[in-house]
């Protein structure tokens, strides 16, 4: 499974950026029944979690730091892409972002540990000057 994420960038604070995520490969694999989150490094620190939807769909997770100015969905119900928009960009919002998934754990929540998730995407550098 291979997971490609882009859409980062340089913006101002206040800004907005869309990240996306794709994922395909895997022979007869499908998608729907993943749990996918974005997680995001700013330098010198570790990776945190920051936004992600269930394996039913259903739950949706949020870091506290960036509830009500991101919100993370999919393009369908297949799951195959999944987005990021980020609203009311802030300098503390920089790094690099990745998307993660995985087939396995519960169906109405999502692990905020990034052990926890199977695949990973490359990551996109997102910038937020002041």
């Amino acid at each position: 499974v291979q997971l490609q994420a882009s859409g980062g960038g340089l913006v101002q604070a206040g800004g907005s950026l869309r990240l996306s995520c794709e994922a395909s490969g895997g022979t007869f694999r499908t998608f729907n029944d993943d749990a996918v989150a974005w997680f995001r490094q700013a330098p010198g620190k570790e990776r945190e979690f920051v936004a992600g939807i269930s394996r039913s769909g259903r739950a949706l997770s949020y870091a506290d730091s960036v509830k009500g100015r991101f919100t993370i969905s999919t393009r369908d119900t297949a799951k195959k892409t999944v987005y990021l928009q980020m609203n009311s960009l802030k300098p503390e919002d920089t790094g690099v972002y990745y998307c993660a998934r995985t087939a396995r754990g519960p169906q109405n929540s999502n692990s905020k540990r990034a052990l926890d998730y199977s695949y990973w995407g490359q990551g996109t550098l997102v910038t937020v000057s002041s």
